[in-house]
């Protein structure tokens, strides 16, 4: 029973491993521009994704091996469990995460490195030599990674050799084993704290930038690229525009040499704005499926008429968020007032002490895998799908100034290796904030409890069926005797909590980075209820020509507004408007 409990959890944890290729790679595919499409980008970018949000989804499957050593109904452990069974559980996991932690550090600081200096020497030896030399084009990439090569080793060193000492921990057996004695584990665990220190700057501006617009986008409305009215509105402007080159043109008899210099100057903006008119135009009646298949007409109108279940999907998904602000809030309050040694231990918490709906639950649905396992894939690819929105939006800038911009079909490879490279970053501080903030109970302990009776003799196990309310959630500050034999901490959580007891500096940064999630979120959801979604018509214009250099017009999928008109097709404009042509 035993043995198929675990085979059960491995095989729901390698079908999320699927689903999460799928997602890294639908979202590749989505934004990578089609005409510079490089293997090793795209190879690249799928691996790292797909591999920082397995380590996130370790948890539940962490959670669901600890917890079924015991019988959260009886507060003990079940009769088949032996320490030596525990400890190859722990074991198993341990190596787990070790592994995936030094993958990630590697992905992340030698790996994309690489492939974005390997992309920069194709673009040099193209331009230059018009020859392709996987030799040269190998070692110029090697020589810019060197440098990273060089953080890498300082990085370790650092965390080798630095001294780890914190007394308030000393009293406390629980957090007194979370301090590393071990100079690797000791460096790894640097690495790891520092990345997620990197990472939570990414994630209080981008993702949170994307949490409050993500819904919003559903929810509001804006014009459409394919909507009639930007149509009938391009064409009446495109009359508009050649009927004043017409006069302009009658004014010097077709000869522009005879006009002033001032209504010459109009005359050459009126065609350049022309030209752009046209593109728009060729653009919207693309979108709206013109020139296009049966099939492709037939899923444009099917999808504008089912558009407006965005509204509910969207009303959804932001209760979801503020839910999930509202626990984050709660968390991160506790953590400020009931921490056992505040900042001088990272701001550890030492049991949850407010209620909390999240984690709630996450606790509630864990008696019940793979229920948690569901619920957690999705919170967790809802900040994922957040981030990249916020990326997307705010684009990647040094300081004020954009360096790239990410967009659906038009970013080129060094593009979306930096904004991978985000992502990666990002998801570490996810996996922190997830795990210590939305829902530290169910990260910690899971479902487990234990009997809080003392027994009669040292060789009786304590037994609670008789006395349910005896029966309590395993903490880390249970002074139980039984609650040491029977709550197993998760490896998760012990990783992480290990990052901030050992290095509280991380731990400070860690609790206040949340502050700044939760302040961003909110200002941004405030500014979105009241500022509605415009249509960039630059951005438009872009598209268009980007779109007709390239020999194609490009369609969007990025639709709002859903009317009447998306449907029907057609829009009745009174007063010398215009009627769209069939």
């Amino acid at each position: 029973m035993a043995l198929l409990q675990t085979s059960l959890i491995w095989v729901v944890y390698a079908i999320a491993i699927v689903i999460l290729i799928t997602v890294a790679s639908v979202f590749i595919y989505i934004y990578q521009t089609p005409r510079d499409r490089s293997p090793s980008v795209t190879l690249t970018c799928i691996f790292a994704i797909t591999t920082f949000l397995a380590t996130v989804l370790l948890l539940p499957v962490d959670i669901a091996l600890v917890s079924s050593t015991t019988s959260s109904a009886l507060g003990r452990r079940k009769d088949w469990v032996t320490q030596n069974e525990v400890d190859k559980i722990t074991f198993s996991l341990t190596v787990a995460y070790y592994f995936l932690y030094s993958l990630d550090a590697l992905l992340c600081l030698l790996v994309i490195p690489f492939t974005y200096f390997w992309c920069e020497e194709y673009d040099e030896v193209a331009a230059e030599t018009r020859e392709e030399s996987v030799g040269s084009r190998f070692w110029g990439a090697l020589k810019y990674t060197i440098s990273f090569v060089a953080i890498v080793v300082v990085l370790f060193l650092v965390g080798f050799f630095v001294p780890v000492s914190n007394k308030d921990s000393q009293r406390m057996d629980y957090f007194k084993k979370l301090l590393t004695e071990n100079h690797g584990e000791r460096a790894l665990t640097f690495a790891l704290g520092l990345l997620t220190t990197i990472g939570l700057c990414l994630y209080a501006l981008y993702t949170s930038c994307g949490l409050a617009l993500l819904p919003m986008s559903l929810i509001k409305t804006a014009p459409s690229v394919s909507s009639p009215t930007l149509k009938a509105t391009t064409v009446t402007q495109l009359e508009s525009n050649r009927e004043r080159q017409r006069q302009l043109e009658g004014r010097c008899g077709g000869n522009p040499e005879l006009l002033p210099s001032k209504d010459r100057r109009q005359l050459d903006t009126l065609v350049r704005e022309e030209r752009t008119l046209i593109r728009r135009q060729r653009l919207v009646e693309e979108a709206q499926g013109k020139g296009r298949s049966w099939f492709v007409k037939v899923w444009l109108k099917i999808a504008a008429v089912f558009r407006p279940f965005k509204l509910i999907s969207g009303i959804l998904l932001l209760l979801i968020v503020l839910a999930t602000w509202i626990s984050m809030l709660l968390t991160a309050i506790d953590k400020a007032k009931n921490s056992i040694c505040k900042h001088r231990c990272g701001y550890i918490l030492g049991h949850v002490n407010v209620f909390n709906p999240a984690n709630w639950v996450f606790v509630q649905s864990a008696k019940v895998f793979p229920v948690d396992y569901a619920i957690f894939t999705l919170l967790v690819l809802l900040f994922f799908c957040s981030s990249v929105v916020g990326i997307a939006v705010v684009g990647i800038r040094f300081l004020w100034i954009k360096i790239f911009q990410i967009r659906k079909g038009h970013t080129s490879p060094q593009a979306l290796l930096l904004a991978t490279a985000m992502l990666m970053l990002i998801i570490l501080a996810l996996n922190y904030s997830v795990s210590m903030i939305v829902a530290p109970q169910y990260a910690t302990f899971g479902p487990q409890t234990f009997c809080d009776r003392v027994p009669d003799s040292v060789s009786e196990k304590p037994d609670c069926s008789n006395n349910r309310h005896l029966i309590k959630p395993c903490s880390e500050l249970a002074d139980n005797p039984a609650a040491k034999l029977v709550c197993t901490p998760s490896i998760s959580s012990t990783f992480l909590n290990r990052v901030t007891m050992n290095f509280p500096f991380f731990g400070i940064v860690f609790f206040w980075a949340q502050f700044a999630f939760l302040g961003v979120y909110i200002v941004l959801f405030i500014t979105s209820l009241f500022r509605s979604p415009r249509l960039d018509e630059r951005q438009l214009d872009e598209d268009a020509e980007e779109a007709e250099e390239e020999g194609l017009l490009a369609s969007t999928g990025r639709r709002f507004d859903a009317t009447w008109q998306d449907i029907t097709g057609r829009i009745d404009m009174h007063n010398g408007s215009y009627t769209p042509r069939n």
